[in-house]
């Protein structure tokens, strides 16, 4: 098997008091996916109350974590971890936690990206639970920018012939559709007041009639109230119960007798 030399510094931390340098080694393996003859990696040990890593600005090419604790690394060291990181650097985690495995992955992801690693990615390890996370810093530097080129959407072109058949609106129109609509008939309802309503009747007469014949009184009665006893302009209190206008509201002898519009009507 051919062996390859990594190349870049490596920096190790952990919160154990020692860690083995093949324990390192296979942290580098499982993110490099090569064998791995010579490297010198940087290994910082009982690392939990570091607040800053004694290392240089974007002088590291790969940061190992190796921890048993799901409280470490912490948000100092992780802000660490991208300023010695160069751009393009790698980080490895390698956590070994007994219970709340997940909550501690999506805690260290969360953690990752925050800081703005990306490429984040969990690694099945073949200890018993045990897991690793791999991340990597992006090439670009903090504060460098650059233009968003917003796509234009151009419209589509129409074409316009100048000698396309165009359609006159009227010839859409048939002979039925110019025909003038027929009002419907004036009736002499309103010439004279002894006539009767006519058959188109629109004024309101033929309501009117409808309504006395009802009552059983006829037009002449209404036009000329006459009373035998003299009390039928009173009301219906003192109208006998043959009285042609038991129903209508009181009247003086001699007066028209006239209907309300909502006579008829229900009060309920």
């Amino acid at each position: 098997m051919d062996t390859k030399v990594l190349q870049g510094s490596v920096l190790a931390i952990t919160d154990n008091v020692v860690v083995p340098v093949n324990e390192v080694l296979n942290a580098v393996r499982m993110v490099q996916k090569e064998a791995v003859q010579e490297i010198n990696p940087l290994i910082i040990t009982q690392a939990a109350s570091l607040s800053s890593l004694p290392v240089d600005t974007l002088s590291t090419d790969f940061v190992i974590s190796i921890s048993k604790s799901s409280d470490f690394p912490g948000d100092k060291l992780f802000e660490e971890f991208s300023r010695v990181l160069k751009p393009g650097g790698e980080i490895f985690i390698h956590q070994t936690c007994v219970v709340a495995k997940e909550t501690t992955k999506s805690c260290l992801e969360r953690k990752l990206l925050v800081v703005g690693f990306s490429d984040i990615q969990v690694v099945d390890m073949a200890e018993v639970g045990s897991f690793g996370i791999k991340a990597k810093k992006p090439t670009w530097k903090i504060g460098s920018s650059f233009s968003l080129k917003k796509p234009v959407k151009s419209l589509p072109k129409v074409q316009i012939v100048d000698d396309m058949d165009l359609i006159d609106e009227d010839s859409l129109l048939s002979e039925e559709d110019l025909k003038k609509p027929q009002l419907p008939p004036v009736g002499d309802c309103e010439v004279g007041s002894t006539k009767k309503a006519c058959k188109n009747c629109t004024c309101g007469r033929a309501e009117e009639e409808e309504k006395v014949q009802k009552l059983g009184v006829t037009m002449d009665q209404l036009e000329n109230p006459q009373s035998a006893c003299g009390s039928c302009g009173l009301g219906d209190a003192f109208r006998c119960g043959t009285c042609p206008y038991k129903g209508l509201p009181p009247f003086k002898l001699g007066q028209k007798v006239t209907l309300s519009d909502n006579f008829l009507t229900a009060d309920i």
